[in-house]
């Protein structure tokens, strides 16, 4: 096996290591209800500095979990980053069809 994924196997009989998982589960919800809504109305309500203030904070972060071995962190700015960019996407394509 994996000795990374050994090593995962192996923390998530940690509490703290669980609980972690579960606070990014919790904290990653409320990125995917924005998500959700912005999807529904194909626009971004929130300020563009948002989206790259969280793109570059979750890189680091993405950054930092990698270096650390750390998957709540690798895991969770993952599906982060995604959501960011989209929303930048969709500022940008709206931003096109305003002008």
């Amino acid at each position: 096996m994996n000795e990374w994924l050994e090593q995962v196997l192996i923390n998530t009989k940690n509490p703290i290591v669980l609980f972690g998982f579960l606070a990014q589960v919790v904290f990653f919800m409320r990125f995917l209800i924005q998500w959700i809504q912005t999807e529904r109305k194909r626009e971004s309500i929130i300020p563009i500095a948002f989206w790259y203030l969280s793109i570059t904070g979750g890189i680091m972060l993405l950054i930092y979990g990698i270096l650390d071995h750390d998957p709540v962190i690798i895991l969770g700015q993952s599906f982060g980053l995604i959501v960011y960019f989209r929303n930048l996407f969709f500022i940008y394509k709206n931003k096109g069809k305003s002008s």
